[in-house]
């Protein structure tokens, strides 16, 4: 394998065992051999099948409807592409002579098809949890900015101006639970409103993502009081 190839598998957090399936996953078509279209089929699977399931385990207080939005919101073209140019894929793709001078390493629509083939590679080299583990590691920030965006504001100010306008106190978010591996862990945060005898509680991939959630449950929970 070149050290190119060796600085990717670095940056995407996984050492292949197979490096010919590395090398096919950023292959495009317009190359002369395999190329990574039949990858992409099965990342594209794979990719809707892990972000279904983390929504599912994690958000427990949402709806069908909702969540099925949010899957859209993350697993989206736009998104694609921008994990993949934090990941840098674009410098390491293969393309024909025609795509590169075309800037085809910076079409989102080839870097998202690289990504779902990038992850199907995974899944096929190692199992389902390695893909598991690579995909919440990379949509970290997309995850939580997508259920922020759900929530359509920051809800942890508008709880806080709701409160402050009724002259209560302000509330205090606690951390009761962290579980899971260093690079996808998720918090569970509870927060409770004596004045009111409310109490939420609920888990993000971060701390402030988790805040955010019980900050929402809580201002509809007033909205109903007031």
């Amino acid at each position: 394998m070149t050290s190119n190839l060796l600085k990717l598998e670095k940056a995407i957090g996984y050492t292949f065992n197979d490096p010919k399936l590395l090398r096919q996953a950023l292959s495009h078509r317009s190359i002369d051999g395999d190329n990574n279209e039949r990858l992409e089929f099965l990342g594209d699977s794979v990719l809707g099948l892990v972000i279904t399931n983390y929504l599912y385990c994690n958000l427990k207080s949402i709806d069908e409807g909702e969540l099925s939005k949010l899957r859209s919101n993350i697993v989206c073209g736009k998104t694609l592409a921008t994990v993949a140019s934090n990941l840098n894929l674009g410098s390491y793709l293969f393309l024909g002579v025609g795509e590169k001078k075309s800037g085809g390493h910076l079409r989102e629509s080839i870097l998202g098809d690289a990504l779902e083939a990038l992850i199907g590679a995974i899944f096929l080299d190692a199992n389902l949890n390695q893909a598991e583990d690579c995909i919440i590691e990379w949509f970290k920030s997309s995850i939580e900015k997508a259920l922020l965006k759900d929530n359509n504001k920051d809800a942890k100010t508008s709880l806080q101006e709701w409160l402050q306008k009724r002259g209560y106190s302000l509330p205090v978010y606690k951390l009761v639970a962290s579980h899971g591996d260093p690079h996808s862990k998720t918090f569970t945060i509870e927060c409770t409103l004596e004045q009111f005898k409310l109490t939420a509680s609920d888990c993000g991939l971060s701390r402030k993502a988790a805040e955010q959630l019980v900050a929402s449950k809580l201002l509809s929970s007033l909205k109903n009081i007031d």
